[in-house]
């Protein structure tokens, strides 16, 4: 019998013993109440092959840079917080973005809202920072594609 789609129910169904899921992370089979058992049976990756000396056409410049925008967007997450305006100095040094961040007014001339982009990976760092520093009101929002 060939199963296709969501398979990981076959096991539920009594169809089958287990399933091999295509994806890395295996949240799917978890959610099934399925657990992942043994190595990979295959490792692969994704790669632009072009023939050498040929220039690039504008339809795979653009492919390459749509590819980058989302593979640097799971890097980095969008941080909002505000922060008195006395200690925008120092939440720049923290969160410095990649130009610079934004710093907005608010109704209350002694605050101040900051939005940078952190690296995910630090971001709980860099949250429990901005609050010994007095931040408020700190927001993380996940990016879906970005141009750097």
């Amino acid at each position: 019998m060939r199963l296709d789609g969501a398979v990981e129910n076959a096991v539920r169904l009594g169809v089958a013993d287990a399933v091999a899921d295509v994806v890395a992370t295996g949240t799917t089979l978890r959610q099934a109440g399925l657990q992942v058992i043994g190595e990979p049976i295959l490792v692969s990756e994704a790669v632009v092959v072009q023939r050498s000396g040929v220039a690039i056409s504008p339809a795979v410049d653009t492919f390459v840079r749509r590819l980058t925008s989302v593979l640097v967007a799971r890097a980095y997450v969008l941080l909002d917080y505000d922060i008195r305006t006395s200690e925008i100095d120092a939440a720049c040094r923290i969160t410095p973005g990649f130009e610079s961040p934004t710093i907005s007014s608010l109704h209350d001339p002694e605050w101040s809202a900051v939005r940078a982009m952190v690296r995910r990976t630090d971001v709980h760092r860099i949250m429990d920072e901005l609050y010994e520093r007095g931040a408020r009101g700190i927001l993380v929002t996940a990016i879906h594609a970005c141009r750097l």
